[in-house]
């Protein structure tokens, strides 16, 4: 008889030697590491039956967690490995079959230099209050960047920093601030109810670890107003859609006072991209946007297809737009010519950059 928990540690533990950023676990397929951003199978490994699926995932799966996958389908929650690593963690089905998606969360807070983040993103952690965004598609870094900005209020200021997430990624060890990190689920019934009672904990600083639904967005814009540092991510590809996704979100009637709320209380938006590196790894490609007047002023007219425009004029603020980001990274031969045309979201625009 297999034992699925033992195979499924010696899985997790190639998986930290290779420096992979997740496991998947699939029937009909070998186990898969994704590292620096590409899928690898592991072809030494056995094909994956649905008996292997269902054994490795139940393996780590708790009694209430099991009535959960048999009740909705899907499980998200944390997975602490032998005190030796911590996965995100995302238990599905597919085709009728159990699998598995496991993301490696480093064990240590990385600074924004580690990270390789323009100098700007340093100024987010000094604000006292107002509403930051890191946005970007799933899986290239939004989580790890928002620690780093908490991680340096926690070594710099004295605060209350709560956040919401579902499950907890990294662990903050508390300096000189009190961080509460409340864990959808476990700490609180669902991410709408944590969300209510958030200001009635008295936090100076709030990290939402993704905005779902205009609850959680209206919740955000309130207490960014209401004198706090709100902190929070989206799946959105630039600055000018991450405006626009926020006022959509909410009724025909109320976008016009929602536009007005987001543009007193928006401090900055943080979006990026890991691109491969021509060495290996992976680098951040970044825009940056700060909340300038002009863009305030754009935001309450709701002009936010002039955004682009205003980034791309003002780089002494520390703005920087996307395609800048990615030709430094070329012409410094740091990531290939056709990886940047990949990830550029206008690359005619960013070979005329490339000729100057």
């Amino acid at each position: 008889m297999t034992d699925y928990k033992q195979k499924l540690n010696d899985l997790l533990l190639m998986c930290a030697k290779q420096d992979a950023s997740d496991l998947h676990i699939a029937v009909g397929r070998h186990p898969t590491l994704r590292i620096d951003g590409a899928l690898v199978p592991l072809t030494k490994e056995s094909i994956l039956t649905p008996q292997d699926t269902e054994g490795l995932v139940t393996a780590i799966l708790t009694e209430t967690q099991k009535g959960e996958m048999s009740l909705k389908k899907q499980v998200d929650f944390s997975y602490t490995f032998e005190d030796k690593a911590r996965f995100r963690v995302n238990t599905y089905y597919q085709r009728g079959f159990m699998a598995m998606a496991m993301r490696l969360i480093p064990a240590k807070v990385k600074t924004v230099e580690e990270l390789r983040l323009p100098p700007i993103v340093h100024d987010f952690s000094s604000i006292s209050q107002g509403f930051v965004l890191v946005v970007g598609p799933a899986g290239h870094g939004k989580s790890t960047t928002l620690a780093a900005i908490i991680d340096e209020i926690n070594h710099n200021r004295t605060e209350h920093i709560i956040t919401i997430e579902d499950p907890i990624e990294y662990l903050f060890l508390q300096d000189k601030s009190i961080v509460s990190q409340r864990e959808v689920k476990i700490d609180t019934v669902d991410f709408s109810d944590a969300l209510r009672s958030l200001l009635r904990q008295d936090p100076d600083v709030v990290m939402i670890g993704e905005m779902r639904d205009t609850e959680s967005i209206s919740t955000a814009l309130t207490a960014a107003e209401t004198g706090h540092l709100v902190l929070a991510t989206l799946h959105t590809n630039s600055a000018s859609q991450t405006i626009d996704r926020i006022i959509d979100s909410f009724p025909a009637e109320q976008q016009s006072q929602v536009a007005s709320q987001l543009s007193a209380v928006l401090v900055g938006i943080v979006s990026e991209r890991l691109i491969p590196r021509i060495d290996g790894g992976r680098v951040p490609a970044c825009e940056i946007m700060i909340a300038n007047p002009a863009i305030r002023n754009l935001i309450r007219e709701r002009k936010t297809y002039q955004i682009d425009l205003v980034i791309e004029t003002n780089s002494q603020e520390g703005m920087i737009t996307l395609n800048r980001s990615l030709t430094d990274l070329v012409k410094r031969r740091e990531i290939s010519l056709e990886n940047a045309e990949t990830y550029s979201l206008n690359p005619s625009e960013l070979r005329i950059l490339l000729e100057k």
